[in-house]
């Protein structure tokens, strides 16, 4: 029978070990423990980690973070890690995130099945190698060029930030939802892990890593305003950093999107992404839990 185990600092290489067996849907929990260790002490990216154990390797994972969110990677043991780190942590339940069917059950082993969610969607997963990147012609003629944003472009990212959380999150704009998209955007500016389309110093399309490895990144936050779409911005700004992330020695590319948004899909396979064939579950409740 499994060990239930809190995991706790020392316990790193044991859960990555685990993680790299399921990389392509276990990049929040590998970009988090990269970030904060295995510490929880209620700050950015901290969260309490419970795994099951067998023959000293762990078989099961689950975390519950800073911000509320439940995060799987339990292929068995589902229920016990679950239950497990949302009595340790004490904290309430904003959304659940991993692979698809892992949320799904996740939500009903929670009790939260029939708990109003803003979003609640099986997103398809896509992944590039990055010597397979092709990159469109406007960005490679230097039509548009791609770059980190300036500090005086962050109000108009702000903005944009809050449209992206509202068409594609669904949330609702609250007076909080602007000062916490600009202390992501902050989190990002500091950590030169988000990018900014130009034409002619001009922004017209964003990108971000939510989550970010040595040989893997995973893409999120792109947005490009109503207006300029159709034009290959979204294209090219997901490729400028790309090009970026590469040159730093990272070799491949992960996203997730929504299965009906097939302008997003087209743009990703334009640059060479493929779906992997597997799904990656996103949930958000419209109240903590």
């Amino acid at each position: 029978m499994p060990t239930l185990k809190t995991l706790q600092p020392g316990d790193e290489v044991l859960l990555e070990a685990f993680l790299l067996q399921h990389a392509d849907t276990s990049m929040f929990l590998r970009s988090n423990l990269r970030e904060a260790g295995l510490f929880d002490q209620d700050s950015r990216f901290q969260g309490t980690y419970v795994a099951a154990i067998v023959d000293k390797k762990i078989v099961a994972v689950a975390a519950h973070y800073w911000n509320g969110m439940v995060i799987v990677q339990a292929p068995v043991q589902l229920a016990d890690v679950v239950e497990a780190v949302v009595a340790q942590s004490g904290r309430s339940i904003s959304g659940i995130a991993g692979p698809a069917k892992q949320v799904e059950a996740t939500k009903k082993i929670l009790g939260l099945a029939n708990e109003p969610t803003y979003l609640d969607e099986r997103e398809i997963l896509l992944s590039l190698p990055l010597q397979n990147l092709q990159i469109p012609k406007a960005l490679a003629s230097g039509e548009v060029r791609c770059r980190l944003p300036h500090l005086d472009e962050l109000d108009l990212l702000s903005k944009w930030s809050v449209a992206y959380n509202v068409e594609a999150l669904r949330q609702q704009e609250t007076p909080e939802l602007l000062p916490a998209c600009r202390q992501t955007l902050e989190s990002h500016q500091a950590k030169a892990s988000h990018w900014v389309l130009v034409v002619k110093n001009t922004p017209v399309s964003y990108s971000a890593f939510n989550a970010r490895l040595p040989d893997i990144v995973q893409i999120g936050g792109v947005w490009t305003p109503p207006q300029l779409r159709g034009k290959g911005y979204a294209k090219s700004v997901v490729a400028g950093s790309l090009l970026e992330a590469r040159s730093q020695g990272v070799e491949r590319a992960i996203l997730f999107t929504n299965r009906e948004n097939l302008a997003a899909q087209a743009a990703y396979k334009g640059i060479g992404f493929q779906a992997t064939g597997e799904e990656f579950g996103l949930m958000l409740f419209e109240d903590p839990q």
